[in-house]
């Protein structure tokens, strides 16, 4: 059986920390997550919309091995700027992959469509999303706060706000598996209008409610629920404007190619908790971390579960970033605690 670490976060991974930015009238942020050491990384992109910075790096057939943070981005292309602000801050700190008698920090970062979710975007010549990313790499802790904060603070699912979640898993072996995921699909992440998550089978404990599968299931369960088909704003909004991106993490010691395939199998937890996902709407997209702190080098056999538990651990972050999202001024859709049923 799997069992939770003890913050339930991904920074039970030892090695890890994650800091958030948010600016409530701009109804976006960042996220960040800083490695205390630099770690194997990998990345696997399935969604047919992304954006991103220096993830052909992180190829297993290419040079650069280890990355120092990854950065997870509201604002669209405008938040791409969030990478620099991080790498700034690990620059003032000498951290970074030495080059020519240089530090270069290596910070891969993607983003999500946030821009028309009801917050005020009218930025001047720069957007905002440089400054945010060097305040969340400030402010990087072992605990931090789910929902409404850092990239998914104006997220927004098929008819639910969406949030940033985070969960973890501890295996037999020793090993502990966390992600991290800014969730903002097109697609729906309940049965139908329902209050059940898609992911209930992989919840532990109450963590996200507790709910279970309805039954019988709603006769809208089967309907592809999407954001820019909803009619609670009373319109309907543009398609495009969505993602999911996410961050899979493991202290087991991974190859770059190994790495690669635990964010294969994270992509695994985006179906269980998703539907529809990877869309040629969506830019779906999960970095891999292998910090090795834990030493353990995994047989094949146990590297299956490890590989399952990327996918179930995944899915738990999804739905909790959706429980645990907050209500907040010209907010476009309600929150899941205010669902009745």
């Amino acid at each position: 059986m799997f069992r939770t670490g003890p913050r339930n976060l991904i920074t039970d991974v030892a090695g890890l920390r994650v800091g958030n930015a948010s600016d409530a009238s701009l109804k976006s942020g960042v996220t960040t997550v800083l490695c205390d050491t630099p770690t194997v990384a990998g990345v696997q992109i399935l969604g047919g919309a992304p954006g991103t910075r220096e993830t052909d790096l992180l190829e297993p057939h290419n040079s650069v091995d280890v990355v120092h943070a990854v950065v997870l981005s509201g604002g669209s292309a405008f938040g791409l700027d969030a990478a620099s602000g991080v790498q700034a801050a690990l620059r003032e700190r000498g951290i970074g992959l030495e080059v020519g008698g240089f530090r270069v920090p290596i910070v891969p970062s993607a983003i999500l469509f946030d821009l028309r979710n009801g917050g005020d975007k009218d930025w001047g010549r720069y957007p905002p999303y440089r400054e945010l990313g060097y305040e969340a790499a400030q402010t990087a802790t072992a605990d931090f706060q789910l929902g409404t904060i850092g990239a998914g603070t104006g997220a927004l699912t098929s008819g639910l706000k969406g949030g940033l979640g985070s969960a973890s898993t501890l295996l037999d072996s020793g090993v502990t598996v966390g992600a991290l995921a800014a969730v903002n699909p097109t697609g729906s992440v309940t049965t139908g209008r329902t209050r059940h998550f898609w992911a209930a089978p992989f919840e532990i404990g109450d963590e996200f409610g507790g709910l279970g599968y309805p039954s019988p299931m709603p006769a809208d369960a089967k309907r592809i629920l999407l954001k820019h088909r909803d009619k609670h704003v009373g319109r309907q909004m543009e398609i495009g404007g969505n993602t999911t991106i996410a961050v899979i993490a493991t202290d087991a010691v991974l190859t770059k190619a190994a790495a690669k395939r635990l964010a294969i199998s994270a992509h695994d937890g985006f179906v269980r908790a998703i539907w529809p996902t990877h869309t040629p709407a969506d830019g779906d997209l999960v970095f891999a971390l292998a910090t090795g702190t834990s030493g353990i080098e995994l047989s094949a056999v146990a590297a299956i579960d490890l590989y399952a538990a990327a996918g179930a651990t995944m899915a738990r972050a999804i739905s909790r970033g959706v429980y645990a999202a907050t209500p907040a001024e010209n907010d476009l859709f309600p929150v899941w605690s205010s669902r009745l049923r």
